[in-house]
């Protein structure tokens, strides 16, 4: 598998998204990472194969098979090329605008793909984004809740084993593999 700690990413784009995505491809290379690229990678690509849900499906499965750790995708709004990659099992796929987006996508829901809309992100957010995304790991950043890791882990996992219909036949009740207390704490002044 093709790892973070290794600065190996995999990033697809299709039309709409290219130019966000040949930025932030161009600035994760100047730091090092090598990038594999599965979508359009001209302005005068035209090959119908490259439309957004293609590629993320195309992005999702190789997350699936366990190609990658991660990847980068991009279209107009992020939302039809993450919904595509969603598809695929092992996928957790998130869209963003924003930094502390990123970094909770990350940290607090295990995100392995992150979507962004080349409509509403801007070339330098959409760097600062992929920065923060891939310098933080699940339960990283939010130490200060308690058991923030392992609440977070669980739903990870619990949506890792879910069987749809197994969840209809139990009347739509998930089977829980534990529990955390749900309750919302005040970060702690320093």
């Amino acid at each position: 598998m093709k790892t973070i700690k290794d600065k190996q990413i995999l990033v697809g784009a299709d039309f709409a998204g290219f130019p966000l995505k040949e930025a932030v491809v161009a600035h994760l290379k100047r730091r090092g990472w090598t990038v594999t690229d599965v979508g359009v990678k001209s302005p005068d690509d035209d090959d119908t194969d490259l439309m957004f849900h293609r590629i993320g499906l195309r992005v999702g499965s190789m997350i699936s098979e366990g190609e990658f750790e991660r990847a980068l995708i991009f279209c107009g709004t992020g939302m039809g090329i993450h919904i595509a990659a969603s598809k695929c099992p092992h996928v957790h796929a998130g869209v963003v605008e924003s930094v502390p987006a990123a970094l909770r996508a990350i940290t607090g829901n295990g995100v392995n793909v992150l979507a962004m809309g080349a409509f509403y992100v801007a070339p330098q957010m959409g760097c600062d984004i992929a920065d923060a995304y891939l310098g933080a790991e699940l339960g990283s950043g939010y130490e200060w809740w308690h058991n923030f890791y392992e609440f977070h882990k669980l739903a990870i996992d619990e949506l890792e084993a879910f069987d749809y219909e197994e969840y209809k036949k139990n009347g739509f009740k998930l089977k829980h593999l534990g529990d955390y207390p749900l309750t919302l704490e005040e970060k702690p002044e320093d």
